[in-house]
């Protein structure tokens, strides 16, 4: 029990809070296309946020004329606490271009008074490192548009990103990657696609938990009265964050809200979960700035046990490393587009992952609360800067946004207020009699049933050279409706296939043939992979079967569900030839491609690129990571059948029960992760280790050779990247036959020099590898 909790002073009090800076969090560069530009930033003050965008000069160094600029009022989510995604508009006719670099700069007018303040003035707090963003000797973010040329194009993505998990946080890796290049426009990367899992809502360290809850009452000014269950008189009891203290919220989370984060037996993982409104919105905070992070008490000052104090200890040692590389997350953040799309954990484990988990959560106020909650934050502080056109007045987003302001301004007693929350972040309408969620029939299954004017959360970016696609896979499922609640759904029902692929992948006559020739390469963004490790496949068979559906997300795979990735791959390969999905969830990173072909059709190909955890390895994912999984468990080569009507897919060396001969048919490849290579960019040892540990870190060196399990030949598995790291994805035109090949180097730390960078490398031509489909001509039946 944590003894002292209650008692301990409130660290955000008002004189903390006055000794932040304004910019609490941000700038984030967000949305950005040759006519707009998008920035979102959150302040404790109500301000007016002014966005210039400059030309620069000399290659970055010098900021040149104002191209056009925009301002845009905070939107107050608390007292202290007020947030704006400001979009700045090119005339028309004088749009960006791709082969050049931009600055911008923000001014913060505060509403209540006269005073401005500059970008800089606004990073600074008195008693705090100054923060600086800019990679030039002026103070600016500068930024670059994607380039004509596919060739020229550099991504960078990841997933899984918890401030208490194991290893070093890979994202400050960015930092490095932007500065490399920062004065090249064609060479820096271009746009960062965070892909799931940006803050994690269980599995919560008690001392985020700590900060977090006390922040959050902070920020907002009131303390939510969260609705905990029935008493004996059937009378709602309510509770506040604060009353539930970390560490101590598994039984309410389980029993009351209903949540399976913690099941079975995993009472850690739920035992600081995020609860209130002001919770979630400081998850953000703390993940992305040093800003609002105050001093971590030691364990024994609120714990009396030696195990609880060792624990507690051990999670301040692991958040304080994390904290110390915030400022290069900060200024990564505010130099490159980010683009976002939600998985679970921005929500609780298992969100949505089948029937049964939206009858169990759902159903209860408590569930409800911590689900809407979630999804206010995720609104505010990712979806404005994706879609910012949504969050414009008489839009969606800009009710939520009104809304969201009338339920903070009321300190959480405006009912229709929360009501209207619901609504447009599109929680499901609640059967009087029941009080269960409602659904909706759509085909043969079963969709959360919501309100028409709920918000879009996916969407699509374009430039000259590409195209990406980000799938909502969590809103829009199909659960079977002839099957029981626990059965895998599909990850998109039918609708959802239409309005996320159809109506997004139009006919594209230049897509077919030369891929360099053709307008566009087409990236698809699906959370959870399409393709996985055989092994986990194999898990999630066991599992299903013994109805343990929560405990290795049985459900979340695409190809337990063989209808549903059968449907995929058609709506896929019926509009475009070549096909790149980018993809994490899984905490470990590799490659895939998948050769494809319908009747007498040319072959088609998708390549599937994994990124995952930025923070987040394990054990398992330690292991797979080495040689001994490719020994044990190599990957092969997988290969299926598929039919249309209806439509579904079967694995080799199964037959199927089918009666006529499949339509397509299509093979799946590893590609192999190649030897590690030493960047030249980079030293870690300058800027990783907290200073207290880099002597520790550096003798390290002397003895790992002894240590062969983490040797560089141990350590160089052939097939994932099992610890912590971050991807940058790029291309190369071979000149031979002008086909295109992808690059994906996986950043990540060696464990025989524990803060040396490497990367491995991934590389493979986005081309049909119609040897692979052979077997299946030579094969019989079907």
């Amino acid at each position: 029990m944590l003894h002292n909790y209650l008692l301990m002073p409130n660290p955000p009090d008002c004189e903390w809070l006055a000794s932040l800076p304004l910019v609490l969090a941000g700038p984030i560069l967000q949305r950005v296309e040759t006519e707009t530009v998008t920035v979102w930033v959150a302040l404790k003050q109500s301000c007016r946020v002014m966005l210039t965008i400059y030309s620069t000069a000399d290659r970055g160094q010098t900021i040149g004329e104002p191209l056009f600029r925009n301002s845009q009022q905070t939107v107050a989510l608390g007292q202290s606490l007020h947030v704006v995604a400001v979009s700045a508009i090119a005339p028309a006719g004088r749009p960006l271009t791709s082969d050049a670099l931009y600055a911008y700069d923000l001014s913060f007018h505060e509403t209540y008074s006269l005073a401005v303040h500059t970008l800089p003035q606004g990073l600074v707090a008195a008693d705090r490192p100054a923060i600086n963003l800019s990679y030039f000797d002026h103070p600016l973010p500068t930024f670059a548009l994607p380039p004509q040329d596919v060739a020229d194009l550099r991504l960078v993505h990841g997933s899984c990103r918890k401030p208490g998990g194991e290893g070093f946080d890979a994202l400050p890796v960015l930092d490095s990657l932007i500065a490399d290049a920062a004065d090249q426009p064609c060479h820096r990367p271009h746009q960062l696609l965070l892909t799931g899992d940006q803050i994690y809502a269980d599995d919560v360290a008690d001392p985020l938990l700590w900060v977090a809850t006390r922040l959050g009452d902070a920020l907002l000014g009131w303390e939510e009265q969260l609705p905990i269950g029935l008493d004996r008189l059937g009378q709602m009891i309510y509770q506040t964050p604060r009353s539930l203290p970390p560490g101590e919220r598994s039984t309410v989370a389980t029993d009351q809200a209903g949540l399976t984060a913690g099941l079975p037996r995993q009472p850690k993982k739920s035992n600081s979960h995020l609860f209130g409104l002001g919770e979630f919105y400081a998850a953000y905070l703390l993940g992305w700035s040093p800003a609002c992070w105050p001093t971590l008490p030691p364990g024994r000052i609120l714990y009396q046990e030696p195990k609880l104090i060792r624990q507690w200890d051990a999670d301040v040692r692991k958040l304080r490393q994390f904290i110390h590389t915030l400022g290069k997350v900060q200024r990564s953040l505010a130099n490159i587009p980010v683009y976002t799309i939600f998985d679970d954990h921005d929500v609780s484990d298992d969100w949505n992952l089948n029937r049964a988990w939206c009858l169990r959560v759902l159903g209860r106020p408590l569930g409800q609360r911590i689900v809407q909650n979630a999804l206010l934050a995720y609104a505010t502080f990712q979806a404005w800067g994706n879609t910012p056109e949504q969050f414009t007045a008489g839009q969606p987003g800009g009710a939520l946004l009104a809304a969201a302001q009338d339920w903070a301004a009321s300190a959480g007693s405006n009912v229709q207020a929360y009501g209207a929350v619901g609504r447009y972040v599109g929680m499901p309408a609640t059967d009087a009699q029941t009080r269960q969620p409602k659904f909706v029939r759509c085909g043969q299954t079963l969709v959360l049933d919501r309100h028409p004017d709920a918000l879009t959360w996916h969407y699509t970016i374009r430039s000259p050279c590409h195209e990406i696609i980000l799938l909502d896979t969590r809103t829009w499922r199909g659960y079977p409706a002839d099957q029981p609640p626990p059965a895998p759904p599909m990850l998109l029902c039918p609708e959802a296939y239409e309005q996320q692929l159809g109506q997004t992948l139009q006919p594209d006559s230049a897509a077919s043939g030369d891929s360099i020739l053709s307008p566009r390469l087409t990236f698809v963004v699906a959370p959870t992979n399409v393709f996985g490790l055989n092994v986990i496949d194999w898990v999630h068979e066991i599992q299903l079967r013994r109805r343990r559906v929560f405990a290795s997300d049985v459900g979340d795979a695409w190809n337990i569900h063989s209808p549903a990735l059968a449907q995929l791959l058609q709506y896929l390969f019926d509009r475009r030839q070549q096909v790149v999905v980018l993809s994490g969830d899984i905490h470990y990173s590799a490659a895939v491609r998948l050769t494809y072909q319908s009747g007498s059709s040319p072959p088609a190909v998708l390549v599937q690129l994994t990124a995952s955890a930025f923070k987040n390895e394990e054990t398992l994912t330690r292991l797979i990571h080495t040689r001994l999984k490719s020994w044990l468990l190599p990957e092969r080569v997988r290969r299926w059948r598929g039919w249309r009507q209806p439509p579904d897919m079967v694995e080799l060396p199964r037959k199927g029960d089918r009666a006529t001969p499949p339509d397509w048919r299509c093979a799946l490849e590893w590609i192999p992760r190649q030897p590690v290579c030493y960047p030249s960019f980079s030293k870690p040892n300058d800027w990783l280790p907290l200073p207290e540990r880099r002597n520790e870190l550096l003798r390290s060196r002397w003895y790992q050779p002894l240590l062969f399990w983490l040797s560089r030949w141990f350590q160089s598995g052939r097939e994932v990247v099992g610890l912590n790291n971050i991807a940058l994805v790029q291309f190369r035109a071979a000149s031979r036959d002008r086909a295109l090949s992808v690059v994906q180097d996986v950043y990540w730390f060696s464990p025989w020099r524990p803060i040396q960078l490497v990367y491995s490398r991934y590389e493979g031509e986005i081309k049909p590898n119609s040897a692979q489909l052979e077997p299946l001509d030579k094969a019989k039946g079907g």
